[in-house]
């Protein structure tokens, strides 16, 4: 794709969101005012019931229709919520912290997306089981590192590559299991609701500290899962080639990109006093420095990118594409969900227990943004115990395990660990639980269907039909179900539990 078409793309992928915050001027002037909240009717949520299995069925029922139309149905779904909250609901800044929250997640996807695709990485070795386990186990501590979106950009191509001729689904699973989800557990630059408890006070070496021991052994048991997955696949990979070293870097400045967006994470008037808040006369805009700078990054990565790492990476927008539009009705969509899950959560307040909260949280981190339910939960089990979840000093001493939860041997911390660990692990799920997911699954789909050679000389050609990621009910019910769910209920049963060790 040439460089006039790719920001020609950029500008009518932008031009959505832009145009429903410019539709909606009432939220522009009530920008800076509190807005009462509102109960959405529980019907408001059959748009987001109804995108969700339109996402699942679509590619599989109707896959030229839906690859087709398929942001038709996103916007206007996302827009049938947003219109009945501004005219029916009157409550305009709802949407608008929607859309905020949809551009600060397209900007940071799209910089991370475009920069990690300018590194081209081919790792010269055979596609085995341990080999793939090593490539798995550097793909989760490096999530830590560059966020779950950057390592899974920077390693889903060599990892398809590595194992050419012997793909299966499972490959691609595992690979968003670990690397796009469970491993981005240990920062708040691994995945974004951490990156969000960051910001209301919860100290940043907090997470590493009170989660590695979880992380570490479920980490080790999915490797484990998969090494057994992969010791069944008896086809061969091709063999190494002589003389060229193991691991092979095209287009190195690439990772300078990625590192100007991960440090443009904490460009934020709540980290950094001094930056500004853009505004627009009295209102504050639906982004800020941060995103401006991480848009910029995805423009100038692709404009000064290498030809060849991009060539080698078979490199398009539709990945970044699929994810704006579907993602932009999810944003929209799931606020009245994310209302009436609130509400519920915070009625129910006092019944709240670290295992609750684990599933809780969990279960809805999978089908809705998990940034989002983390801060509802977060809010709900601070106001259980008498804690303002706006007050960074509130939000400390519930990290640290100072409050009173009425509870003997029960700590704050237990809960928030929960939520933390919750919110990260489950978005593995399904393909919307994490924005790296769907990416995964489509640059998966795509992979070798351009002529490109590898330095071997090989040409991928067509990937075969049985090594295409599965369909959303297959990645669901085939997958995630049978090998995640035993693994997150072994970990509440030995951390969360009424028996577990932090109940």
């Amino acid at each position: 794709m040439c460089k006039a078409s790719l920001l020609r793309w950029a500008s009518r992928g932008l031009a959505a969101p832009a145009l429903l915050w410019a539709v909606a001027p009432s939220a522009h002037a009530a920008a800076l005012s509190a807005e009462p909240t509102v109960t959405p009717p529980i019907w408001l949520v059959a748009p987001f019931v109804v995108l969700l299995l339109l996402i699942a069925t679509g590619p599989l029922f109707f896959p030229h229709h839906w690859h087709r139309h398929y942001p038709k149905y996103a916007v206007g779904l996302g827009a049938v919520v947003a219109l009945y909250y501004v005219v029916a609901l009157e409550a305009p800044m709802a949407v608008f912290y929607a859309v905020e929250e949809y551009l600060s997640f397209l900007a940071l996807v799209a910089a991370l997306f475009v920069a990690a695709s300018g590194i081209y990485v081919h790792l010269n070795a055979r596609g085995r089981p341990l080999t793939n386990v090593a490539v798995l186990a550097v793909g989760a501590v490096l999530a830590n590192v560059v966020a779950t979106t950057g390592a899974a950009m920077l390693l889903i191509r060599p990892f398809l590559n590595l194992n050419r001729g012997r793909l299966r689904p499972y490959h691609v699973v595992f690979f968003i299991f670990i690397v796009a989800n469970v491993g981005g557990a240990l920062t708040p630059i691994g995945d974004p609701p951490l990156f969000l408890g960051f910001l209301r006070g919860v100290p940043f070496f907090w997470t590493l500290a009170n989660v590695w021991y979880v992380w570490l052994p479920t980490v080790a048991l999915l490797l484990g899962v998969f090494y057994v997955f992969d010791r069944r696949n008896r086809a061969e990979g091709p063999p190494p080639e002589a003389g060229v070293p193991v691991v092979r870097v095209v287009g190195g400045r690439g990772a300078v990109w990625i590192a100007v967006t991960v440090g443009a994470v904490f460009v934020d008037p709540q980290v950094i006093p001094a930056v500004p808040e853009l505004r627009l006369g009295a209102a504050a805009l639906p982004f800020g420095v941060r995103e401006l700078v991480m848009f910029a990054v995805a423009v100038l990565a692709y404009r000064t990118a290498n030809p060849e790492a991009l060539r080698r990476n078979e490199f398009n927008v539709e990945p970044i594409r699929e994810v704006g539009w579907l993602f932009l009705g999810i944003f929209l969509s799931m606020v009245p969900a994310l209302s009436l899950i609130g509400s519920a959560a915070s009625a129910q307040a006092d019944a709240l227990t670290p295992g609750v909260l684990f599933w809780g949280t969990g279960a809805l981190s999978g089908f809705l943004d998990n940034a989002p339910t983390y801060l509802n939960f977060l809010a709900a089990s601070m106001g259980s115990v008498g804690l303002d979840v706006g007050s960074a000093d509130a939000v400390r001493l519930f990290a640290e395990g100072g409050a009173d939860v009425g509870a003997p041997g029960v700590s704050t911390g237990a809960f928030l660990q929960s939520i933390s660990v919750a919110a990260v692990f489950f978005g593995a799920m399904t393909y919307i639980g994490n924005a790296p997911n769907f990416m995964v699954k489509a640059i998966a789909e795509g992979h070798g269907t351009v002529s490109v050679d590898d330095p071997d000389g090989v040409p991928h050609g067509e990937v075969p039909h049985g090594a295409r990621p599965p369909s959303f009910a297959g990645y669901l019910f085939r997958y995630a179900i049978p090998i995640l769910l035993p693994i997150y209920a072994l970990v509440w049963l030995v951390l969360y539990s009424p028996w577990g060790l932090l109940s």
